[in-house]
């Protein structure tokens, strides 16, 4: 089984890369879209918060992205084409983003292996135990992480950060 620490630092990782991938970027750099049906840097990271609360969730561990905040980005919302209502500044974003990784990082620490044992049924009644759910959001999380990469190009920036 994959330890506590070993998902403190995978998920950590996530938040490096992430940080890597918006060094100097704007918040405007942050909404460009790619040229067909996409999301930009601004909702993935959003995203990945939505994903942070589901784990949070999970562990019985209020989420530090409220609700409100997190509306813009959740599952299948709409593309983020302007600076419109409910749209983050980028430097917002990393900063919840430092707070979600801290609060995790705390819960997991202290996470029993009874804990991860448990069964828990979620997203519409779909049972695994924590531990299979933890693994499913890192998945989640890393697939929009890598994504970031592609978008840091579409700025412009024209180099590798990882």
């Amino acid at each position: 089984m994959i330890s506590p620490q070993t998902m403190i630092d995978s998920f950590d990782r996530n938040v490096q890369i992430i940080k890597r991938q918006t060094d100097g970027l704007t918040h405007a750099d942050s909404l460009i879209q790619l040229p067909f049906r996409a999301n930009c840097m601004n909702w993935l990271i959003g995203h990945i918060l939505t994903n942070r609360n589901n784990i949070m969730k999970l562990l019985n561990t209020d989420p530090t992205f409220t609700l409100e905040r997190a509306a813009r980005y959740a599952r299948e919302s709409e593309p983020i084409t302007t600076d419109e209502a409910g749209v983050l500044p980028l430097e917002e974003l990393i900063a919840e983003l430092d707070r979600a990784q801290a609060c995790l990082a705390n819960v997991l620490a202290a996470i029993t292996p009874e804990e991860l044992e448990r069964q828990v049924a979620f997203f519409g009644g779909r049972s695994m135990s924590v531990a299979e759910w933890l693994l499913f959001f890192y998945f989640h999380d890393s697939y929009h992480v890598g994504q970031t990469e592609i978008m840091r190009q579409a700025t412009g920036k024209d180099d590798k950060v990882i």
